[in-house]
């Protein structure tokens, strides 16, 4: 991998290197590991998630070495730089029409994709749901066993390119229309009731203890989320401004199958 890196670094830097064979055998090498799942934009480490910067480079350096083409899928027609992925049948991948996923982006065995979008770049783990109109943008990680609900957004990080991709672990809930952007990172077996809207700056405030704890940008293990607010004065006045709030944890008791929405009824938290 340390020849492909350099190749990318170097193209990066000098543009006029897209014009070298060696150089787009080099990017399309790397975009086929991606979809192959040999490649990672951003992988688990023991001191937490590394984000490997050269793969998201080459990923944006693939879009200028592509050319436009036709794409035919029974009587629909596309028109666009990217093949769509193959052979779900083959990797054990159940996909409904209209599902989409593009090449690039790596969907595990077991994972169901109900009508929606995974972006290039993305890493969708085994056992996944990606429910109705969820979408997965480029370069998002998705872990074993998360089911993505109806209309989830999960953003993408080729603009701009130093952003940390969106990282969903393992077991995590994330519950109707949320919205989950701006390298955001939703840990083990969290649980995000409906319409809970994650950036990088919004608060998300712990509400079980005696005193609220703020945090910003990651969503602790195994908490369960709802959409909350606070006041914050502007010049013009006082406005309530959306947050998240942490309102309790999932219970090592509960069977896994059911916990996601229990965890929720608990709570009196829509899915």
């Amino acid at each position: 991998m340390t020849d492909l890196q350099e190749i990318i670094e170097q193209a990066w830097d000098d543009r006029s290197l897209l014009n070298d064979i060696k150089t787009t055998t080099a990017i399309r090498s790397v975009i086929d590991l991606l979809d192959q799942g040999e490649l990672r934009v951003a992988e688990p480490m023991a001191h937490g998630w590394q984000v490997n910067e050269w793969i998201k480079k080459a990923v944006v350096l693939y879009f200028p070495i592509q050319k436009m083409e036709t794409i035919e899928a029974g009587p629909l027609e596309f028109h666009d730089k990217i093949p769509l992925k193959r052979g779900y049948a083959k990797k054990g991948i159940r996909v409904v029409p209209h599902a989409v996923a593009r090449h690039g982006s790596y969907i595990s065995s077991g994972t169901i994709l109900m009508p929606s979008y995974v972006n290039i770049g993305a890493y969708v783990d085994e056992g996944t749901m990606v429910d109705t109109w969820a979408t997965v943008g480029s370069c998002a990680q998705v872990g074993k066993n998360v089911h993505l609900s109806g209309g989830v957004g999960l953003g993408g990080v080729l603009e701009p390119l130093q952003a940390a991709p969106v990282i969903i672990e393992d077991n995590a809930f994330i519950g109707s229309r949320c919205i989950v952007v701006e390298g955001v990172r939703v840990e083990t077996e969290a649980v995000l009731g409906a319409n809970v809207v994650l950036t990088g700056s919004t608060k998300i405030i712990d509400v079980t203890g005696d005193r609220p704890i703020e945090m910003k940008g990651r969503v602790p293990a195994r908490s369960v989320v709802i959409p909350g607010s606070y006041a914050k004065t502007f010049p013009s006045g006082s406005y309530n401004v959306p947050c998240a709030l942490i309102i309790g944890k999932r219970k090592e008791s509960t069977n896994k199958k059911t916990s996601l929405n229990d965890a929720l009824r608990e709570h009196d938290v829509a899915v």
